[in-house]
């Protein structure tokens, strides 16, 4: 519980050292003008559904997912690992999405998953005119507070490196590879490795379509050599006001669904429904 209250208090020291603007702007006009900055400097896609974003996002985010186990089982995880994130300083976002609720319909108990913190700093980028490239280290921590077995054992660390490059003004090319190190207990978590790939496509002004890869390589633990694999095809409608501007906040509703493609898979046909708002 220390850790957590030590990381909110970092997360909110981070908010609050926004860049300052000129003196006659009001709070909400600084908070507003200074993530269109930082958003403006780079790549103007769509936050994918599975795969971690490189671009900086300051969003809310709602997110359930239907998940159906080999045995035909439902579990639904209202929360899904995702919540929130700011945007501080010119490079840096930090992210917390508090512990989800997994009702897994069957003899398994209810109960709360895990919390997580994620820092992200953006290495390069450049926007529709300047490549429409980009390139971001990240890390994320999740703490082991899900009870009944709804969570890890130990807290993990997941390093990641993602990037991307736009084709043209419609269709953009992202990956990222990443690695969940547990901090302790390691014969029996294991460790893995995440490798997803994505191609996105802008079809309208407020439509956007998406088609990911999911994959997972698995070492030591109850999975030690296997490999999961997903195929994620989804699709986006993006809700701006009329008159909208590039410091107003704006909605995206999404949904998706995971489809295992390997013989090993956990769970297969998992739906995802989201809503997020963007600031």
């Amino acid at each position: 519980m220390k850790r957590l209250i030590l990381t909110f208090a970092s997360a909110a020291l981070l908010a609050a050292s926004i860049a300052p603007a000129p003196a006659q702007q009001s709070t909400a006009e600084r908070f507003f003008s200074h993530n269109s900055s930082m958003v403006s400097r780079q790549p103007s896609w769509i936050t994918p559904i599975v795969e971690p974003d490189p671009r900086l996002v300051q969003y809310g985010r709602l997110s359930v997912a239907h998940q159906y186990t080999p045995a035909r089982t439902e579990t639904v995880n209202y929360g899904n690992g995702r919540g929130g994130g700011l945007i501080g300083w010119n490079r840096i976002e930090v992210d917390f999405a508090p512990p989800p609720y997994l009702q897994h319909n069957s003899s398994a108990a209810d109960g709360f998953g895990d919390a997580s913190v994620l820092g992200k700093v953006r290495i390069v980028s450049g926007d529709a005119e300047s490549g429409n490239f980009i390139l971001t280290a990240m890390v994320n921590h999740t703490f082991s507070t899900g009870g009944a077995k709804n969570g890890a054992t130990t807290d993990t660390w997941v390093p990641t490196l993602a990037g991307g490059v736009g084709l043209g003004k419609r269709v953009a090319l992202e990956s990222t590879l990443g690695g969940t190190m547990p901090t302790g207990k390691i014969a029996a978590q294991g460790r893995s490795i995440a490798w997803n790939s994505i191609v996105e496509f802008h079809a309208r002004p407020h439509v956007w379509f998406e088609l990911e890869d999911n994959a997972t390589f698995y070492n030591r633990g109850s999975h030690d050599g296997l490999m999961q694999n997903f195929i994620t095809p989804g699709g986006f409608y993006v809700v701006r006001r009329k008159g909208w501007k590039p410091t107003h906040p704006f909605y995206i509703v999404d949904t998706g669904m995971q489809i295992a493609t390997s013989g090993f898979h956990t769970c297969n046909h998992n739906l995802i429904s989201e809503v997020r708002v963007l600031f």
